[in-house]
């Protein structure tokens, strides 16, 4: 085909040569003497012409696709090589290069093939000469492959047909395919070793795996100090939570990470621009899928920004109640009183009621006294002032409060507020509550329990006559059973007196 048009681009430009000529001709006077005359150097131009588009024809011919260097196409070319001479070339030379290498691997399988049949054209049995012979065509097929496959990927990055590339592939991998469901058990076996032991083989493969690990391991001690790095930063801007530092530390860590990935597989050779193409994709269907843990996540970001609360803190959301251990991004884990780790989601921290019981450096302490009707009041008051004065966790300014707040069914009641700091809390309360009732029993001031009165009226004699011999009951009559002036329900009365029902 090259040869084809080759010969008629040469017609063509003997045709455009000759051309000029045969005008030449036509524009010269009429005459027999002129018409020989001019028909001479006219039959000297053509053969002049006809010459020169002979030469010509081979530079045509050169110019007719892209050139590149002619051991590019080499099998022999070690791969490093190939690499670097692939980075100068256009995506037309590119194209001629990797027909050409397809070329050389459609001969060189046909060499395995040749060496296959004449090895089983006798008794059927390869004997180890033809065997070692096949597998060494099939290896020197097979570093071809490697180099085909790099200049495809060249021709790819500098927009290659896309079409043109992937027949290309299609071609290559199915003849390993095809291959290997008819090789012999030997020739694969024979393979693998050769294979595990060359140096753009199982050498390379061992030598990247190792690479990837060293850099894996370098990456999370890089990370792991940009870490610590952040955090002592972090710790120097004022008005930062620790939630926050500790947020944004982790994020300096895992994008060390990613980039550190990237890089690694860039020096690999590896092509991570589809990667972006594919997280890109799958962005949409990850939302949709993880709209819940979404919603932690934003909500966790706004409890890190407004800082409703911060590590340490006992605070009560989501109705739970504990101090706060830490927040990541989806959840709080908060520790209860008697120890119990609890994971809250963000969404329901954020989206509930929070009370933050340690936000302030003071805390107020609410307690209620009770003491009987028949104690004084003043008297109670006193203790109740000395107690709480005396105690050194109580603070003095703001000054506690003392006052009689309630006349309850059983007893007249105090309240009690104290003011202390709020890690002191529990220790004042738990403190002014036995103080104030070992106090009151020194002064013989009584805390009433609730109580109630109740009085059974019974008309029945024999059930009266055996509890009042039990003392139980009192026996009836004026002032007994009721108190006086309260209606008998019984009995109609109203609770009058004698004179005045005999009066009306």
């Amino acid at each position: 085909m090259k040869i084809k048009g080759a010969l008629l681009r040469a017609l063509s430009i003997v045709f455009l040569l000759a051309l000029p000529g045969a005008v030449a001709a036509q524009d010269t006077p009429s005459g027999d003497s002129q018409g020989s005359e001019a028909s001479q150097p006219a039959d000297a131009s053509g053969d002049a012409t006809a010459s020169d588009a002979a030469a010509a024809e081979p530079a045509q011919e050169e110019d007719a696709a892209p050139t590149y260097p002619e051991q590019l196409a080499d099998p022999n070319i070690p791969m490093q090589a190939l690499q670097l001479r692939l980075l100068p070339l256009t995506a037309e030379q590119l194209a001629v290069l990797a027909g050409d290498w397809q070329s050389i691997i459609q001969e060189q399988t046909q060499a395995v093939v040749d060496a296959t049949l004449a090895a089983e054209a006798g008794d059927g049995q390869t004997s180890e000469a033809e065997l070692e012979r096949i597998v060494e065509l099939k290896e020197t097929r097979g570093k071809s492959f490697t180099r085909f496959e790099a200049v495809l990927g060249s021709w790819e990055k500098k927009g290659g047909n896309a079409d043109e590339i992937a027949a290309m592939r299609a071609y290559k991998s199915a003849i390993s395919v095809q291959e290997a469901q008819q090789a012999s058990w030997r020739a694969l076996a024979r393979l693998a070793a050769n294979w595990a032991t060359s140096e753009e083989g199982g050498i390379q493969l061992a030598t990247r795996i190792a690479v990837v690990l060293v850099s894996i391991l370098a990456l999370v001690l890089i990370a792991r100090l940009v870490r610590g790095y952040s955090r002592r930063l972090l710790t120097r801007v004022p008005d930062l939570s620790k939630l926050l530092q500790s947020f944004l530390a982790l994020v300096a860590y895992w994008v060390t990470i990613a980039i550190g990935l990237m890089i690694v597989l860039s020096a690999l050779g590896v092509d991570i621009t589809p990667l972006f193409a594919v997280v890109g994709g799958a962005s949409f269907i990850i939302a949709f899928a993880m709209q819940d843990t979404l919603g932690n996540l934003a909500a966790g970001l706004m409890i890190m920004i407004n800082r409703p609360f911060d590590e340490g803190d006992y605070i009560t959301a989501g109705g739970t109640s504990g101090t706060v251990q830490s927040v990541s991004v989806v959840s709080t884990t908060v520790t209860t009183p008697d120890n119990q780790v609890i994971v809250i989601p963000n969404s329901k921290v954020w989206g509930d009621v929070i009370t933050n019981v340690t936000a302030s450096a003071t805390r107020r302490v609410d307690l209620v006294f009770g003491i009987g009707y028949d104690d004084s009041i003043e008297e109670a008051q006193t203790v109740l002032e000395d107690v709480v004065t005396a105690h050194p966790l109580v603070l003095s300014d703001p000054p506690p409060v003392i006052r009689v707040n309630e006349l309850a069914d059983s007893s007249v009641n105090f309240i009690v507020r104290p003011w202390a700091r709020s890690a002191d809390y529990w220790t004042v309360v738990w403190d002014l509550t036995r103080s104030v009732k070992e106090a009151f029993d020194d002064k013989g001031i009584s805390i009433p329990f609730p109580q109630t009165d109740m009085h059974v009226r019974v008309t029945d004699p024999t059930s009266v006559a055996g509890l009042t011999a039990l003392g139980l009951a009192e026996p009836a009559g004026p002032g007994k059973g009721r108190p006086e002036g309260a209606k008998d329900y019984a009995s109609g009365d109203d609770g009058g007196s004698e004179d005045e029902s005999e009066r009306s």
